[in-house]
């Protein structure tokens, strides 16, 4: 017998890195919300690599930071090491890694979860999504009890009906250890929403008491070490540690040749797509047969574990065949497997079913955001919960969603390729994905979302403090630059702002010490000036772009006319039929050329009539 436990505004289900942002998002705006998660000690678990950030990763968690996001804080908090990748290109495309302690992180998070108001989480296994006339109601969970709700968010992971695999052995879980969600995702596929199988692998964990680093190269942190929060200093940082570098081996590719039959990515066990840029090691050789060696990194899971994580040899191979490759890695001849790896297949749903505001057009109040919507990485399904979250909390107090635009954010370029493209495999973020990335940095985060996110109602008074403080510290620079004389290395004498703009512009040679100290400052102010006239032919760009996207399309329109197009072209217009060019430019498969005859042709139509 059912009863009803309490009425709430929002109800996130799931304690992963989406549900974590979902739940806090929600709660900020001053939603009555509730996390159910199916373990409370698990909230925040790092399932996978013990990393957080990247190229185009570490651009996500800037900006979920900007936006009063847990992510960044709970990375300072844990990172045992930090790296600023691309550090010798430009600021556009330098991204910050930290390698994380797994318990100082999910401490973290559930600190930051427990200190929020309007917040409670309960541990309960959500077995149904109460709908009432295509609205959602609530969620039942196990037991029989109702929570009732107008909003739900479902961060599952990888346990909507997961399955994991180590060479012809499968088990029912969403991750080691862990149970699947079955009765939900067959609620969810009673829904009729597009469904479809990924899949994602971990490799074998070691015991570093049993590797001998002798024989490795050592990988240290970066000094001076970044920070990924815009408002903490490396004084938050847990001590360091430094990682370690070997190889794989012919022999090693040998062995793993001779089994590949035994693993379900290749035996047919497995029908998920699995992610491009993450492949196990089986597929490397496999694919990159003329290569001897891949690279391994071997990375510490923390302070107080001897546990190492072995990034780059993901698998599902037997247990007995992993123990022999692995002998044959230099420096782990004598190594101890404390974790085999696996691969893992899981539902997700077409994204493209989704609002922007990642609402479920199936049914209102349904909120999707993490794996379940076709992406792979903590940070991509971080960035996602908050826009649900937030949405969520809107959608329950009657006010319009946000939906975070392809110029101002990667998030909203994440958005838009998920629910306007759909997937074909697991999506990462890469920072080649941005037209505008080069004002789309890491730096000026915080000055392109705070002020979004403090009239959103997530920007708490501290941050906000903060932020104004920075926002003014950078004016103020740029006012001094550009009436300060400088003589750049004998050279002629001209103002900081135009030695800035120039590629040997450099803002320590220029007295600047004492104004700014902090390294994102720094970052933020020579990148204004040395982009300046970049980014104002790329808004001019934009601009022209919008006025060509609001071109419409007659309805009886015949693409066969426009000369110089493809075949497959002119089949994938007439298929579509888009009524403008923005429609257009969203067909999957579309190109630029082929959207620019488009223009051309239409524009030569107007100028007929």
């Amino acid at each position: 017998m059912s009863s009803v436990k309490q009425r709430l505004d929002v109800i996130v289900i799931g304690g992963g890195h989406a549900g974590a942002e979902a739940a806090l998002a929600a709660a900020r705006c001053g939603s009555q919300t509730l996390l159910l998660t199916h373990s409370v000690a698990a909230i925040g678990q790092m399932s996978c690599n013990p990393a957080i950030g990247g190229i185009g990763k570490g651009h996500l968690v800037k900006e979920i930071d900007a936006l009063g996001g847990l992510m960044a804080c709970a990375a300072d908090e844990a990172g045992i090491q930090f790296r600023r990748l691309n550090a010798s290109r430009g600021a556009a495309v330098r991204a910050t890694r930290a390698q994380s302690d797994r318990v100082l992180y999910k401490k973290s998070v559930q600190r930051q979860l427990a200190e929020s108001a309007n917040l409670q989480i309960l541990q309960h296994s959500v077995e149904d999504i109460v709908i009432q006339n295509g609205r959602v109601a609530g969620v039942c969970v196990d037991g029989g009890t109702v929570f009732l709700a107008p909003t739900v968010v479902l961060t599952a992971g990888t346990f909507l009906g997961g399955v994991m695999h180590i060479g012809g052995e499968q088990t029912p879980g969403g991750r080691a250890g862990c149970p699947p969600s079955l009765p939900l995702a067959q609620k969810l596929r009673a829904l009729n929403l597009p469904v479809g199988r990924l899949k994602t692998g971990t490799p074998p964990r070691i015991d570093g008491d049993s590797i001998d680093f002798s024989l490795l190269e050592e990988q240290p942190g970066d000094v001076p070490r970044p920070v990924f929060s815009f408002i903490n200093t490396v004084d938050c940082h847990p001590p360091q540690r430094v990682c370690h570098m070997t190889n794989t081996t012919p022999a090693v590719h040998d062995v793993i040749r001779a089994a590949l039959l035994q693993s379900p990515v290749f035996s047919g066990a497995l029908d998920g797509v699995g992610p491009r840029y993450c492949p196990s090691v089986e597929d490397k050789v496999a694919k990159f047969s003329e290569r001897e060696s891949h690279r391994i990194f071997l990375e510490p899971e923390g302070l107080n574990t001897s546990q190492y994580y072995p990034n780059g040899i993901s698998t599902a191979l037997p247990a007995k065949v992993q123990e022999e490759f692995v002998a044959l890695i230099p420096g782990l001849e004598n190594a101890r497997i404390t974790q085999f790896g696996y691969a893992i297949e899981y539902d997700y749903f077409d994204p493209r079913a989704l609002l922007p505001s990642l609402q479920t057009r199936a049914v209102e109040g349904l909120f999707f955001a993490g794996q379940i919507n076709g992406t792979t990485g903590y940070e991509e399904a971080a960035a996602q919960g908050l826009v649900a979250g937030l949405n969520a909390a809107r959608y329950a107090a009657d006010l319009p969603p946000w939906i975070p635009k392809r110029q101002e954010s990667y998030i909203g370029v994440m958005i838009d390729d998920l629910t306007a493209r759909g997937v074909t495999e697991p999506y990462r973020m890469f920072t080649s994905r941005a037209e505008c990335r080069l004002s789309l940095r890491e730096d000026n985060a915080d000055l392109r979302l705070t002020p979004l996110g403090r009239d959103l109602g997530l920007v708490d008074d501290n941050r906000w403090r903060q932020f104004c403080a920075r926002r003014e510290r950078l004016q103020k620079e740029e006012e001094v630059l550009q009436t300060l004389k400088i003589n750049p290395l004998g050279g002629v004498t001209q103002t900081a702002a135009k030695w800035l703009c120039k590629p040997e512009g450099d803002y320590m040679q220029i007295g600047g010490e004492g104004r700014l100290s902090a390294a994102t400052d720094i970052a933020e102010i020579e990148a204004r000036f040395k982009y300046a006239g970049y980014i104002a032919h790329q808004q001019a760009q934009l601009l022209r772009a919008d006025e060509e996207d609001a071109m419409t399309i007659p309805t009886d329109f015949d693409f066969s006319s426009i000369g110089g197009l493809s075949t497959e072209t002119r089949e994938l217009f007439t298929l579509h039929h888009p009524g403008n060019i923005r429609q257009a430019r969203r067909i999957g498969g579309m190109t630029p050329a082929a959207l620019s005859l488009l223009v051309v042709h239409l524009k030569t139509c107007e100028q007929r009539l």
